[in-house]
C-alpha cells in the first residue's frame, strides 16, 4: 500500500477525502471587446486582455500573426488594445497572451471583429451537463464578446423570452433551467435596441437517472493479479461535486479512495480475496437531498490467480510465429480439464494486460487474432482459473513471441476544410493509420509540429492547428509510431497543402506586426495537472462571430 501511495504522489495525484481534489489553475488570459457606448457599439472598440496572474507583458495576435508586445515596468492584471472604429482596418480574428514566469502563456479565447453594426449571435452551452434529473437542474451559459450587454434566454415554443439577465461587468451570464426543451439565447446592447441573432440551440433532456460513469482498471490490475495484491479501480463521472460508490455485485465495497480531480475517484483495493474478481461497477450521486444514484458503469473484472495449478499449454495455428499481415492466427490454450475460465495475456513495452477472456465447455480455449498487423506483435501467454471454491488459478503458460512483419499500412491525411483557410481560424487534418493504439504526428515540410502529437486507441485522429496564420502555409504529412517489443514507425502519408487567405486589413492595424518568435515552453503551466475548459470541447474550429472559442 505504501508503494502504491508513493507512486501516486510521484504522478502528481493529491491525497485526500473522496471528493477532495487538486486545485486547477487556468493560466491563459481572457480576451473580450468593449464599446465606448453601447448605443453605438461599433464607433469606438477596444480589446481587453486580462491575465490570470499579474504580469508585465501583453501581446495581441490578429489573424494568426503576433503584434508588437506591450511591456510595463510594473505588474498589472489587464491591458486594453484600442482598435478605434470597427471598420475595415480593424476586422479580424484576435487572441492575446501574457507572460507567466519565464515564458508566454497559451493563447486566450478567440474574438472576431466584423466591422458591421449587426449584432452577431452569442454562444450558448450547458455547464456542466445538458440533462435534468431529480435533484439536479441544468445550467446554461450564454457568452458574447461585448461587455455590459443584457442577455435573453428563450425556450422553444415560447413567444416571449423566458429570462432576462444583465451583465454589466462581464461578457457572459448563467441561466438555470428546470424543464427539458431546446433553448437559445440572444443579447441587446441597450433597452430599446433589437436583440441579436439567436445562438445555436442547446437541447436539455430529462432523465430518470444520471448517465453511467466509466470504470477502468489501472495498469497493474489490467493483467493477472495475485490474491492479496493491491490494485486500483478508477471511476469517472460526467460532472464534478458528486459522491462515488464502488460495488461488487449488489454490495457496496468500502475501499479507501483518493482523487485527482472533482469528477474522478481512485478506489484502492488493498487485498482482493481469492474468488471471482468481480464484476465491479461504480456509480455516483449528487450531494442534494433528492438526488438519485446514477446508472451503473460497465462492469470491470479482475483476473485473480494464485498460480498453484499446473500451467496450461499455448500453441499457435499456423505454427509459424511470423504470420503474414492480414492473416488469421489462432492461439490455443489447453488445460488439464474442462469447466475452467481462460484468459489470453498480452505483454509488450506498455505492460501486461488481459487481452481476451473465454469460458468454453471444453478443456481448451481458442483465441483468434483476425487480420493481424505489426500492431499485434507481442508476447502472449495464457492462464486459467477455477470458478469454483477454493478458486485456484494456474501459473502462466510458456510465452509465445508473435512477430508480424511489415510493411506498415501507409497513413492517409485529408483536410477537413476547403480552399484557403481564413487567417485566425483553425485547420483540422484527419490522419488515418488503419492501425489502432498508436501515436500520431503531424509534420510540416518534414518537421514535426509539436502541439499536434497525439496518442489514440482509434485508428484515426484529428490533428488541429488552432490559430492559423501565414506562418502555417506549407505542405503537411502525418505518420504514426508505437513502442513495444518491436517498435515501429510508419512511412509519411500523402501531402496536403495548407493555404492561408490574404487578410487585407492585417498591415493596417495600428500595432506593428512582426514575425512570430519560436514559442517558449511555459514552465509554470507545465506543472499544472489539468485545466477544466469553461466552454464546449474545442470550439476553435468553428468560432461564431464575436464569440469566444476555447482551445
Amino acid at each position: 500500500m505504501a508503494v502504491l501511495l508513493a507512486s501516486l504522489l510521484l504522478w502528481g495525484l493529491v491525497l485526500g477525502p473522496e471528493t477532495e481534489a487538486a486545485v486547477y489553475v487556468e493560466t491563459r488570459p481572457r480576451l473580450w471587446a468593449e464599446a465606448e457606448s453601447l448605443l453605438e457599439p461599433w464607433v469606438n472598440v477596444r480589446l481587453t486582455c486580462r491575465a490570470s496572474l499579474d504580469t508585465r507583458d501583453f501581446q495581441l495576435f490578429k489573424d494568426g500573426v503576433a503584434q508588437e508586445p506591450v511591456h510595463f515596468d510594473e505588474l498589472r492584471t489587464e491591458h486594453q488594445f484600442p482598435l478605434g472604429a470597427a471598420t475595415h482596418d480593424a476586422r479580424g480574428l484576435y487572441r492575446c497572451r501574457t507572460t507567466l514566469g519565464a515564458g508566454w502563456t497559451g493563447l486566450s479565447n478567440l474574438v472576431e471583429v466584423t466591422g458591421t453594426e449587426s449584432l452577431p449571435p452569442p454562444l450558448l452551452w450547458a455547464d456542466p451537463v445538458s440533462w435534468i434529473t431529480p435533484g439536479l437542474n441544468a445550467t446554461l451559459l450564454c457568452r458574447g464578446e461585448l461587455r455590459g450587454v443584457t442577455f435573453l434566454l428563450k425556450r422553444e415554443g415560447d413567444k416571449d423570452f423566458l429570462e432576462v439577465a444583465e451583465s454589466p461587468d462581464d461578457v457572459e451570464v448563467t441561466f438555470p433551467v428546470h424543464r427539458a426543451s431546446n433553448y437559445t439565447c440572444s443579447y441587446r446592447t441597450h433597452a430599446t435596441g433589437a436583440p441579436s441573432e439567436p445562438s445555436a440551440a442547446v437541447s436539455v433532456e430529462e432523465l430518470a437517472e444520471p448517465p453511467a460513469p466509466r470504470l477502468g482498471l489501472d495498469r497493474d490490475a489490467a493483467g493477472v493479479v495475485r490474491p492479496g495484491a493491491a490494485v486500483t479501480l478508477v471511476c469517472e463521472a460526467p460532472l464534478s461535486g458528486v459522491e462515488f460508490e464502488l460495488l461488487r455485485g449488489e454490495a457496496a465495497v468500502p475501499a479507501p479512495r483518493m482523487s485527482t480531480s472533482p469528477e474522478r475517484i481512485f478506489f484502492l483495493l488493498e487485498a482482493p480475496a481469492p474468488g471471482p474478481g468481480g464484476p465491479y461497477t461504480c456509480r455516483y450521486q449528487l450531494r442534494a437531498p433528492q438526488a438519485v444514484w446514477s446508472a451503473r458503469s460497465a462492469p470491470a473484472e479482475l483476473l485473480l490467480s494464485d498460480g498453484t495449478l499446473p500451467a496450461p499449454e499455448l500453441s499457435a495455428e499456423p505454427a509459424g510465429l511470423s504470420p503474414a499481415p492480414g492473416a488469421l492466427v489462432q492461439l490455443r490454450c489447453r488445460a488439464p480439464r474442462a469447466g475452467l475460465r481462460f484468459a489470453l495475456v498480452r505483454e509488450d513495452a506498455s505492460g501486461s494486460r488481459v487481452h481476451r477472456r473465454l469460458r468454453p465447455a471444453e478443456a481448451e480455449a481458442v483465441f483468434e487474432l483476425r487480420v493481424v498487423s505489426v500492431r499485434d506483435s507481442a508476447n502472449y501467454s495464457c492462464v486459467y482459473v477455477d470458478p469454483q471454491p477454493p478458486f485456484a488459478g494456474s501459473a502462466p503458460s510458456a510465452p509465445l513471441e508473435l512477430r508480424v512483419a511489415g510493411p506498415l499500412p501507409r497513413p492517409q491525411l485529408r483536410p477537413l476544410w476547403r480552399g484557403a483557410v481564413t487567417p485566425g481560424r483553425a485547420a483540422v487534418l484527419r490522419c488515418d493509420s488503419h492501425v489502432p493504439e498508436v501515436s500520431f504526428e503531424l509534420l510540416r515540410e518534414g518537421e514535426v509540429v509539436d502541439a499536434t502529437q497525439r496518442w489514440s486507441t482509434a485508428p484515426e485522429v484529428d490533428l488541429e492547428l488552432t490559430y492559423v496564420g501565414p506562418q502555417h502555409v506549407g505542405n503537411y504529412t502525418c505518420r504514426y509510431r508505437a513502442w513495444g517489443p518491436q517498435p515501429f514507425l510508419s512511412e509519411l502519408s500523402n501531402a496536403v497543402e495548407l493555404r492561408v487567405a490574404v487578410s487585407l486589413a492585417r498591415e493596417r492595424l495600428s500595432f506593428s506586426p512582426k514575425p512570430e518568435p519560436e514559442e517558449k515552453r511555459d514552465s509554470t503551466t507545465a506543472r499544472v495537472l489539468r485545466c477544466t475548459p469553461r466552454s464546449p470541447a474545442d470550439l476553435s474550429a468553428g468560432c461564431v462571430t464575436l464569440v469566444s472559442s476555447w482551445s
